[in-house]
């Protein structure tokens, strides 16, 4: 799904800050595959924010690491959130809806942003919080040990949140630490190997391709998050096709190129700019049905994502017509 960046952080030895915590990732996925990280810690104390490694993918005030599903369907296939580290399970909530939070209902959460989760101490003042998990899901309670990687419940979307996610956040004495930059502090942020708390590092992902899809009309931006837009066959009847991107962490140098090639010398192209940095974000290019109607045969999608002139991700997605 997601093509990592070369030149950005690589993967020193874990941390090894006083009783800190060597730290395994909070949810059961295959990172650039089924899942990917949304938003790091906000490492800029002014009004304006940025990662850890001087990119967008924050928002001012973030205080922890969004592992986040691909679409809102994923939900419903169960996620489990995992414990990061070994510890005892100091606080727990439940109950909370999972349901897209818009700007008018901000007060019904208010005090409770994290939604359904759990907090874990791991002892000498060091404590991860998990939030956003799915109502009904939650599996430990309060006075539990768990052991790393132990199942604490599923991916949700409840609390403050427009995705699905599971919100990791580490605290030492109270103070918000960033795993991927433990000794930072302030303002700092460098692209620069750097020590880490994770035991295998994730590694640091500028932006990139999150799913394609075919459609017979350019999908609603809801639907592709959602998971609702897409097929997986073509008719002869269909009234066009189109390829759909839904990718996230754009910058005002990114530019987008997609490409359908089939029978009969069908093709389209498509080389269109991003106009400002996105969070999440697609796009999409086709054609109307032939007067003859869809050959049939196989046709072959193709989405690259170009910074600074460079390809940085690219996926393939076929779909036949029989």
């Amino acid at each position: 799904m997601l093509v990592r960046t070369a030149a950005l952080i690589s993967a020193l030895a874990a941390f090894p800050a006083a009783g800190a915590p060597v730290l395994e990732q909070p949810i059961d996925c295959v990172l650039g595959e089924t899942c990917y990280i949304q938003n790091y810690v906000d490492s800029d104390p002014s009004e304006k924010w940025s990662d850890f490694a001087c990119g967008g993918l924050s928002y001012d005030g973030h205080k922890g690491t969004d592992f986040a599903l691909p679409t809102h369907s994923d939900i419903q296939r169960g996620v489990d959130v995992l414990a990061a580290a070994a510890g005892t399970v100091v606080g727990t909530r439940d109950g909370m809806a999972d349901a897209i939070l818009t700007p008018d209902q901000l007060d019904s959460v208010n005090g409770r942003e994290c939604g359904n989760g759990v907090a874990i101490d791991h002892g000498d003042g060091w404590v991860t919080q998990y939030c956003h998990m799915k109502r009904g899901s939650i599996l430990v309670t309060k006075g539990d040990s768990v052991a790393t990687g132990a199942p604490l419940g599923q991916v949700g979307l409840s609390g403050k949140t427009q995705f699905p996610h599971v919100h990791m956040s580490l605290r030492h004495d109270g103070q918000v630490i960033d795993p991927f930059a433990p000794t930072r502090s302030g303002a700092d942020c460098s692209t620069e190997p750097q020590e880490t708390l994770w035991k295998d590092d994730p590694g640091y992902v500028a932006g990139g391709i999150i799913r394609l899809g075919f459609a017979t009309e350019v999908p609603s931006f809801d639907d592709v998050k959602s998971g609702a837009a897409g097929m997986d066959s073509l008719s002869e009847d269909d009234p066009a096709l189109v390829l759909f991107v839904q990718a996230f962490g754009s910058r005002t140098v990114d530019e987008i190129s997609i490409e359908i090639n089939g029978p009969d010398g069908f093709r389209v192209t498509y080389l269109g700019d991003v106009e400002k940095p996105k969070v999440l974000y697609f796009r999409a290019a086709g054609k109307k049905r032939p007067p003859n109607g869809w050959a049939r045969g196989t046709y072959r999608g193709a989405v690259t994502l170009i910074r600074d002139g460079q390809a940085y991700a690219t996926e393939e997605k076929t779909l036949k017509r029989n």
